[in-house]
């Protein structure tokens, strides 16, 4: 993670979090890859990150376990602009568009929280809908910000793990 100087933080006055997944390859050299990739991106910093797990596939069960872990980052770009980085950084690592949903990838960022913002886009949906739903995302959160509060659902990051009903989904720290 890059150092802070005062003009730089003022800068970047936006704070989001974002998503890191991979079941492809050598998952854990793919995520620390985007994590290097994102805090060299112009425009973001990685002010924290979350350990990363091996956790268990949802949705679509039968394929290879993910590496999983979140990002908390300042930023001076707009929503939209993040995204467009995002989606960038995973082509440049291989991700194709389209596949199954759900389904294997080399690498899969999301933005999670942007702000309190609550964003709803044809490209866009922030908060990311799902999460609140998945262990995978909200164990890594809670390693960072606990006390994050969902600004939908108006409850913290781990009140929605402890009553997260998921038939218990593994998430082991790696």
């Amino acid at each position: 993670m890059r150092q802070w100087s005062g003009f730089t933080q003022l800068n970047y006055k936006h704070q989001a979090y974002i998503g890191i997944g991979s079941n492809v390859g050598n998952r854990v050299e793919n995520c620390l890859k985007a994590i290097t990739a994102i805090d060299a991106c112009e425009g973001c910093m990685v002010d924290a990150r979350s350990p990363l797990y091996e956790t268990e596939p949802v949705e679509f069960e039968t394929q290879d376990w993910f590496i999983n872990g979140v990002l908390k980052i300042r930023t001076c770009l707009q929503p939209e602009t993040l995204l467009a980085r995002l989606q960038a950084i995973e082509q440049g690592m291989g991700r194709e568009q389209g596949g199954l949903r759900f389904g294997p990838r080399i690498i899969d960022l999301d933005i999670l929280f942007f702000d309190r913002r609550i964003i709803e886009t044809d490209r866009l949906q922030i908060p990311h809908p799902r999460l609140h739903q998945r262990r995978f995302v909200l164990k890594p959160l809670c390693s960072i910000a606990p006390e994050l509060v969902h600004p939908v659902l108006k409850k913290t990051a781990s009140s929605l793990l402890k009553g997260l009903q998921d038939g218990e989904k593994k998430v082991n720290i790696i």
